[in-house]
């Protein structure tokens, strides 16, 4: 892969019926776009912006997404965890992620911003600093996280076992601090 794409702009392509180019894309903007089941394997994405796209099901092996915004993506079942991991980062905002993977991944300071992230896999991830803001995070695995200073003030359905994850100053809203509880099965009323 030598092509390098800058500044361009790609509008309502379904790459399902156009051949993605493999290159590495540089402070690009894609609105509209579907990417569902297609192969970004060795893509490089640095500073681009996805406005309604669809990553469904995409192959992310060795996908770097060096400070990539998504805004209002659908982005079901991605396995961020196959990611090239150096200099990854991510602001997310409006999207569906639901049955994602982000394990074993350093996401620190990652915003997700009114997010769907039912079922999605955070275990082993160092989400240190990270926002979840106005987020659904129903059946989310946290397991051997690191959840120190994370903001779930303002999310809900989680369900984080603080004896199995690092949660030392994460912030939680009195109501959302149930799901700290969940372990006991015990009945608040």
């Amino acid at each position: 892969m030598n092509d390098l794409i800058i500044d361009k702009e790609f509008k309502n392509i379904n790459f399902l019926d156009v051949i993605f180019e493999k290159a590495e894309y540089d402070n690009c903007l894609f609105l509209n776009c579907n990417f569902s089941t297609v192969n970004l394997s060795d893509v490089i994405f640095s500073d681009c912006t996805f406005v309604s796209c669809d990553f469904s099901m995409a192959k992310t092996t060795n996908t770097s997404f060096k400070t990539a915004t998504f805004k209002e993506c659908k982005l079901l079942g991605l396995h961020f965890n196959e990611c090239n991991n150096f200099l990854l980062a991510f602001y997310f905002e409006n999207c569906i992620l639901n049955f994602s993977s982000f394990s074993r991944l350093k996401l620190k300071k990652t915003i997700f911003n009114n997010c769907s992230l039912n079922e999605v896999d955070f275990s082993e991830t160092n989400l240190m600093n990270a926002i979840f803001n106005n987020c659904n995070l129903s059946g989310a695995i946290f397991n051997n996280s690191n959840l120190e200073n994370v903001d779930f003030r303002t999310s809900s359905n989680f369900s984080i076992d603080p004896t199995n994850n690092q949660i030392k100053k994460a912030k939680f809203s009195l109501l959302g601090s149930i799901g700290l509880l969940n372990k006991y099965d015990i009945i608040i009323e």
